[in-house]
């Protein structure tokens, strides 16, 4: 039996108390740690931000909806309520190469048919397809896509549809705001354009010139906005309500062009620039009455559509030129003379030459006429004549009456840029310089209005091409442009004088205007050629240093319409300047008199027609007034030459592309607008000769015509 004694458990015992002061301490940091999680939760829920960032306002926009509700910019309309520059968008095309983008369901989100990629693109976009495919294939193999420059730009949604409708994985567009010009050269400097600015991250178009510049407030809306209160998967959470603030569109404008009759001019001008080439050329038709400007255009221009032309000449002419006018200059020297009672028409002068001190004033005609009277001295446009009638009314006289015509004075327009002109007029030289056009700067404008108190019996008349600006959110007239007269320079009997003395000019033997002369119309025309300044002191010398101009009014003894024509610096070539002002004016001239006849008519709408049967489309064309031209040998109509909703005057020419062999009908009788027209839709080259109506043509009735053939028709005043 041992009797030792037992060692008390003193481990155990250690053991036992430190793991009672660790869970103590466990119990102090969990505690601690549940102190700390609880008062930054009150924190939060109190004071609802983390690190200055407002958890309310944030939850608020991660759940809240804002969108921009676009405004959309107001349309400029002519004088037939039909839009010549409208809202639209426009597209810009590219194509992703990285094959590492796919959709969800394993769908290739990239190019997989480079080769038909660049054929489509080819065939409707400005672009080969060999270029297209080497745009296809970069040298930099990790290129994630590739963008085709300006022929990728600006996509039509028509364009982009067919592109789409082939279904050729890896091409993508993006949309883009844009403006539309629908009939591309077109008064364009007139008109103006609008173009995508972005500031602030956002997007708006700006007008920079013309119209579009000077009604741009107008024209411009104001954006809406919409703000919802969603859900996270994005639908507007119940009970919320929608803040809703309509966009207001920009207003519309409203000006006076006539379409026909504008491009009628267009074409006319570009037929004489393409042959003499002119440093720049102007022409506007005038409403005689009133001032409504109804068709204007210059030279050069660009096609508002394609932008192509535009690094040409950024100013509208029309206002932004001043120059020395020349002899038309002598319709006011004339006026004036006339009503101060200076005139006397059949006393005599010696033409050629005439000193005023040391200096000589001479005819351009430099041999003169002889002894002739002042009446004889402006129909053949006596440089001698003027000076002589200045120094007769005395400069003083001259300068107030220069005045009175608002020369050195802007019109007001509300044009961009307008200029006042200017004069020198302190020596006696050059007053009497001033009397035939030269020392005098003017404006296009200023001509038109000086003008209209000719046409006007005494009355002149302010150009205006605004007759409205129109709310389309109310559907209310905010600003309403009527003719307004700005003066009456001279009296009825002067101004009915003058134009007496400007038919001298076309229907006397000796007068030099008879290229003007108009079948069953009298026409009152005054021919212009003046020296251009070499910018310093002096003028350029040489043949083609003239700028040559006409103002005409029609019918004379009591015009219903005003022209005024410049042509600055022409090559001349076989053709004078004045058969090349003519042949613009004449045609012109004629149909805005053709029109005035038809003005009382139903207005009528072109349908579509395309895709209906020749014969269908012929009848429904034909019972609506316009006359029918089929091109082509297919039975249904694939082209309409007039887009559907335009306005048809009495037997407009439409033509209609049928697809198959095309042959040359008989153009007999043609206006020279419809063989242009013609020759543009089927891709042959004219030649015109002439003015008026097609009594030849060089192809045959029936020919089969196919794409650059040559055509040459011959035209007469003969209708």
């Amino acid at each position: 039996m041992n009797n030792s004694p037992q060692r008390p458990p003193m481990k155990n015992s250690y053991t036992r108390r430190n793991r009672k002061h660790f869970g103590q301490f466990l119990f102090l940091v969990f505690f601690v740690l549940f102190c700390v999680i609880v008062g930054r939760f009150a924190y939060i829920s109190i004071g609802k931000k983390v690190q200055n960032v407002n958890l309310s306002a944030a939850a608020q926009r991660l759940y809240t909806a804002n969108e921009t509700l676009k405004a959309k910019r107001g349309t400029i309309y002519d004088a037939n309520n039909q839009p010549i520059a409208e809202d639209t968008s426009v597209y810009s095309l590219y194509v992703v190469l990285d094959k590492r983008q796919t959709g969800l369901n394993g769908q290739k989100l990239y190019a997989t048919n480079k080769e038909k990629i660049a054929t489509v693109l080819a065939k409707y976009l400005p672009i080969s397809r060999k270029k297209a495919l080497a745009t296809l294939n970069p040298s930099n193999k990790n290129a994630f896509q590739v963008e085709f420059g300006t022929a990728g730009q600006n996509i039509s949604l028509s364009t982009k549809q067919k592109i789409q409708s082939y279904h050729l994985s890896g091409i993508n567009f993006v949309q883009q705001e844009s403006r539309l010009y629908p009939n591309g050269v077109f008064a364009s400097h007139l008109i103006g354009l609008a173009q995508a600015q972005t500031a602030n991250g956002q997007t708006t178009l700006k007008g920079t010139m013309g119209i579009e510049q000077a009604f741009n407030k107008e024209l411009t809306g104001t954006d809406g906005s919409q703000k919802i209160k969603k859900d996270m998967y994005g639908y507007q959470l119940p009970g919320t309500k929608q803040k809703y603030k309509k966009a207001q569109n920009g207003d519309n404008v409203y000006t006076t062009l006539d379409t026909r009759l504008q491009t009628l001019l267009e074409t006319e001008m570009s037929s004489v620039q393409d042959q003499v080439k002119a440093n720049s050329m102007n022409a506007v038709l005038m409403n005689a009455k009133t001032g409504a400007i109804l068709a204007a255009t210059q030279r050069p221009t660009f096609n508002a559509t394609t932008k192509s032309g535009l690094n040409q000449v950024w100013r509208n002419t029309l206002v932004q030129d001043a120059y020395e006018p020349g002899s038309t200059m002598k319709i006011f020297t004339l006026a004036s003379s006339i009503n101060s009672g200076h005139y006397n028409g059949n006393a005599t002068y010696q033409s050629g030459r005439y000193t005023i001190g040391n200096q000589v004033v001479p005819d351009w005609n430099t041999s003169g006429w002889g002894t002739i009277t002042y009446n004889k001295g402006f129909a053949v446009s006596s440089n001698v004549a003027m000076a002589h009638l200045e120094q007769q009314m005395g400069a003083k006289t001259w300068k107030s009456y220069i005045k009175r015509f608002h020369f050195l004075q802007s019109t007001n327009s509300g044009l961009p840029g307008e200029l006042s002109g200017n004069i020198a007029f302190t020596r006696p030289i050059e007053q009497a310089d001033t009397a035939f056009g030269q020392g005098i700067q003017v404006t296009v404008f200023q001509m038109m209005q000086a003008l209209s108190a000719i046409s006007n019996n005494g009355q002149m008349m302010k150009p205006y091409v605004i007759s409205k600006v129109v709310d389309p959110n109310t559907h209310k007239t905010v600003k309403s442009y009527s003719p307004t007269t700005v003066g009456q320079p001279v009296s009825a009997s002067t101004a009915k004088a003058v134009r007496k003395h400007m038919e001298d000019v076309v229907y006397k033997s000796y007068g030099i205007g008879s290229d003007y002369k108009m079948s069953g119309y009298k026409v009152a025309v005054k021919t212009g050629t003046a020296q251009v300044s070499n910018g310093s002191s002096g003028y350029l010398s040489g043949d083609d240093n003239y700028l040559y101009s006409v103002a005409a009014m029609v019918p004379a003894n009591n015009p219903k319409y005003v022209m005024y024509i410049t042509m600055k610096q022409p090559h001349l070539g076989s053709k004078t300047a004045t058969q090349l002002l003519a042949s613009i004016m004449k045609p012109v001239m004629a149909r805005a008199l053709q029109e005035d006849t038809t003005a009382t008519t139903k207005t009528v709408k072109m349908p579509t027609v395309t895709g209906k049967t020749v014969t269908a489309a012929t009848k429904q064309l034909t019972k609506a007034g316009a006359t029918v031209t089929v091109l082509g040998s297919g039975t249904q109509v694939k082209q309409q030459s007039v887009s559907a909703g335009t306005s048809l005057y009495d037997q407009q020419r439409i033509f209609l592309s049928t697809g198959g062999t095309v042959t040359l009908p008989s153009l007999t009788g043609w206006s020279k607008g419809d063989v242009v027209k013609l020759a543009q839709l089927v891709g042959i080259k004219l030649t015109v000769n002439g003015d008026g109506y097609v009594t030849k043509q060089s192809l045959k009735s029936g020919a089969t015509v196919a794409s650059g053939s040559n055509l040459t028709v011959t035209l007469k005043q003969n209708k």
